[in-house]
């Protein structure tokens, strides 16, 4: 209790000395923050002695990469900065994936890193990495603090970096000495960053033009991203496509940015996007982008991407604009403030009936499919039986792979914060450490873990952390007993040789649950799937349910290498 005692009591005047440590621990209360995703080791005991009795809530993970992307569970589903610390040298590599995901995904992060003394830096001292050399193209940006005293700046400064403009991650290098080091604490001085500047309010010429084109195009499509998610714009959204009868497509990480269910929505676009989705892009005559950014896999070939379209792109990220796709009309700013203007403008409505019906027809006459077998389980249908048995209102989490495209596909993300996934990235072992922190950031909600067999097995140790914590995350594990993607893609591009993506052993799933402590099932039969399935998915507790699928099962439609967005294959049966 000393420790916090002496942290009051500085904390009482307006400007104190405190060493580093204690300065730290100050401002993240300053800051609001509910928790820490963090691993400790040598560099950071001062920082920890402090967190002890400090108040604050941490999560102690097993694994510095489970810390991470927790934390950008948490970020995606609260839009708060997710705070993660981690000890210097290894303990500050093993977060650079999550850290790299976090920045091609836009995700508000904090993370704060300990160092070996000042004194050493550079000596190739013990546990010593570059960790700002390391991580410099990866992070919105970086610090490494030089002294006590100039520590509350930094890290007021970081979290505001991290949470305005295109959030990202920020990343604070704390050296051992400055953690003990005193100085006088000043959290009330203003922020100044000369050069950072993020435009949020719409230039009203390029509304204007925006509204004279949307007027005179005939064949019009929204393409949604994650932007509007962040921005907290997806009632704008939906009222400007209402207003004006302009079909929605969504990428990957903008489902439930628009309701799945709505007549004007025409499902995800891209490489595994559906068939009325790529065709609206490729035939449109107006392509409103809100919010997302050109990447390959939504695009397919340039060269056949919306080929005969005004480019309208809406983006907070000025050098988004025109990075991939030469653009018409660029709106630089905030996506709620942009669509908030264009409904305020209320345009002209040009008759695009021919448009809409054109859509319906392909949605109508090439929706997702699958053939479900007799006796065999396939994957899509365990997807849609979990969202049968949840309302399609659990929060999703996803590793990457198959079964991230069938979730994308044949689960209905209705609102907003359902759906936490890593997209530009890919990267595997994403899912369950996510759950833990989208589990944390809404503690009422049903959260499930969508995992394959490879991904599951790279983050797997922190089940131990959902036990710990008594969180009710239900992990869905669809084993085909081979890496799906890479299998698939061996197959149909590489003349069916296998190399090194089918699992000839693989852990009992079950057993493993019940090691850490944590009920498991199985369902290995069609006729086990649905009674099976609703029992686990509504229990009150953690479970683990191995779904036994399909191991030689594909995504469709898929959109190879070098094709355009018209040139899917797979679209039926």
């Amino acid at each position: 209790m000393e420790a916090n005692v002496q942290l009051e009591k500085a904390a009482a005047k307006c400007t104190s000395r405190m060493t580093g440590a204690m300065m730290l621990i100050e401002a993240l209360k300053r800051e609001k923050v509910e928790m820490i995703f963090g691993y400790p080791g040598g560099a950071v005991l001062p920082i920890y002695n402090m967190l002890y009795d400090s108040g604050l809530f941490h999560i102690l993970s097993r694994h510095e990469q489970g810390s991470i992307h927790a934390a950008e569970g948490y970020a995606r589903v609260s839009g708060k900065p997710g705070v993660v610390l981690a000890t210097s040298g290894p303990g500050a590599t093993n977060l650079v994936t999550g850290i790299a995901d976090a920045m091609i995904d836009s995700l508000p992060l904090v993370i704060f890193t300990g160092q070996v003394a000042s004194s050493v830096i550079g000596s190739d001292a013990f546990q010593e990495a570059d960790i700002l050399g390391i991580t410099m193209p990866i992070t919105k940006h970086s610090y490494q603090v030089r002294s006590a005293a100039e520590l509350p700046r930094i890290v007021k400064e970081a979290f505001h970096l991290a949470s305005t403009g295109r959030p990202g991650p920020v990343l604070i290098d704390i050296p051992k000495d400055i953690a003990v080091e005193e100085g006088e604490f000043n959290y009330d001085q203003e922020i100044s960053l000369p050069g950072y500047s993020p435009e949020t309010k719409p230039n009203y010429l390029q509304i204007r033009k925006l509204v004279e084109a949307l007027g005179n195009a005939k064949k019009p499509v929204i393409l949604a991203g994650a932007g509007v998610l962040f921005s907290k714009g997806s009632q704008q959204l939906r009222e400007y496509a209402e207003q004006q009868n302009i079909p929605v497509a969504h990428t990957l990480l903008g489902l439930g940015g628009f309701p799945a269910d709505h007549e004007l929505f025409l499902g995800m676009a891209g490489m595994h996007g559906t068939y009325a989705a790529n065709m609206a892009l490729y035939e449109c005559d107006l392509l409103i982008s809100a919010g997302a950014r050109f990447d390959d896999r939504v695009t397919g070939n340039l060269k056949h991407f919306a080929r005969n379209a005004v480019i309208a792109h809406i983006d907070i990220d000025p050098a988004e604009i025109g990075k991939n796709i030469p653009t018409h009309i660029p709106l630089v700013g905030d996506a709620k403030e942009i669509l908030s203007e264009l409904i305020a403008q209320n345009g002209k409505k040009g008759n695009r009936d021919d448009w809409r019906e054109k859509l319906s027809g392909y949605k109508r006459d090439y929706p997702l499919w699958y053939v479900s077998g007799e006796g065999v389980l396939k994957p899509q249908e365990v997807i849609e039986k979990t969202a049968l048995h949840t309302g399609g209102n659990a929060i999703v989490t996803t590793d990457v792979g198959q079964h991230q495209m069938w979730a994308a596909q044949y689960y209905p993300f209705d609102t907003p914060g359902k759906w936490v996934t890593s997209g530009g990235l890919g990267t595997m072992g994403f899912g369950l450490p996510s759950a833990i922190g989208a589990q944390l950031a809404n503690p009422k909600a049903d959260v499930i873990a969508i995992v394959g067999d490879g991904g599951f097995q790279m983050t797997l140790q922190e089940l131990s952390v959902i036990k710990e914590l008594n969180l009710p995350v239900k992990i869905l594990l669809l084993n085909n007993k081979s890496l799906g993607m890479v299998r698939q893609w061996q197959e149909i591009f590489y003349e069916e040789r296998y190399s090194h993506s089918v699992f000839s052993s693989q852990p009992d799933f079950i057993q493993l649950a019940s090691a850490y402590g944590m009920k498991g099932v199985q369902i290995s039969k069609k006729e086990e799937l649905d009674t099976t399935l609703k029992e686990a998915l509504t229990a009150k507790e953690a479970v683990l349910i191995e779904v036994r699928v399909c191991e030689e099962e594909n995504v469709f439609p898929m959109i190879a290498p070098g094709k355009g967005l018209h040139e899917m294959a797979g679209v039926s049966p």
